[in-house]
């Protein structure tokens, strides 16, 4: 069975993108803002969680901490991406509870490298 990616994003194509690139490996679900995001959460459950900043209603950081508050998906792995490059973002996304952070553009090979270390922790590790 193939690992579940969600994919938040208010950019349609960033989401199309996404899907286009993760869903050979992966079955790849995405929803344009984190109010729907969380209607969704309440009846499922991904692997793996990627989620833009910048979007209306309510907004990455949001969206993070409310992930972050629910007890099935409080340790569920959380990517950020963003078109913010400053530390401060980084920082901020970590002290909430994000595990990566990927600036847009973002460079595919390195999404898919975060994406497999926070899927697969220790099978990771083990193939250094």
């Amino acid at each position: 069975m193939k690992k579940k990616i969600l994919v938040v994003d208010d950019e349609i194509s960033i989401c199309l993108l996404l899907e286009n690139f993760l869903s050979q490996d992966y079955e790849v679900v995405s929803i344009n803002n984190g109010l729907e995001a969380l209607k969704w959460l309440e009846n499922n459950l991904p692997d793996l969680i990627l989620s833009d900043i910048q979007m209306p209603e309510m907004d990455g950081y949001q969206f993070l901490s409310n992930v972050r508050s629910r007890g099935f998906t409080k340790h569920t792995p959380f990517i950020m991406l963003s078109a913010r490059s400053e530390s401060k973002e980084r920082i901020k996304c970590y002290k909430l509870g994000a595990q990566d952070y990927l600036t847009k553009p973002f460079n595919p090979e390195e999404l898919e490298e975060l994406v497999k270390k926070n899927l697969f922790p220790i099978h990771y590790a083990i193939e250094w």
